[in-house]
């Protein structure tokens, strides 16, 4: 039997899916099938639309998202530059 996992298009996400080995234990079948919904973010997504939204709040979002990231990038920078 094929080991390969698969991926089926709904909309524009893919859905994940795996196959089952003959050899393979519900468990590990199991655990594949976890890993491969951890690396697609569908639990994340999943609880980020839980509640709608408005667009004001994911704005705010994003800016708050921004400047962190700009914090973090002058943190490095000057990390970098003590070092010199």
């Amino acid at each position: 039997m094929c080991i390969q996992n698969f991926k089926k298009k709904v909309g524009e996400l893919y859905m994940p899916g795996i196959k089952v080995k003959d050899s393979e234990s519900f468990d590990e079948a199991y655990r594949r099938f976890k890993k491969q919904c951890d690396r697609n973010l569908i639990v994340t997504e999943t609880r980020a639309r839980r509640f709608f939204e408005p667009m004001t709040e994911i704005r705010k979002k994003q800016k708050i998202n921004a400047r962190k990231k700009m914090l973090k990038r002058l943190y490095m920078l000057r990390r970098y530059e003590s070092r010199l």
